[in-house]
């Protein structure tokens, strides 16, 4: 098992965060030909019109997320 990263930029609260992170890790390693988690996955907030993006690295030992606000404009 390795080590994972969660890094919060977002204005969410860390528990959320980790949650998203959890949705990208059961998507599976489907990046970087089946060595990565997903570069870049965003999730909509439900009646808010908010944006949430999970961006992935892939280090030596860890794999980390980055939580962050999404400042772009829908549709």
């Amino acid at each position: 098992m390795g080590k994972v990263i969660v890094d919060n930029r977002s204005s969410m609260d860390d528990a959320f965060a980790v949650g998203l992170a959890l949705d990208v890790i059961r998507g599976g390693r489907v990046s970087n030909w089946g060595k990565q988690y997903c570069y870049l996955s965003f999730f909509e907030l439900a009646n808010t019109g908010k944006r949430i993006g999970v961006a992935t690295d892939l280090n030596k030992c860890s794999d980390r997320f980055i939580v962050y606000d999404d400042g772009g404009t829908n549709g």
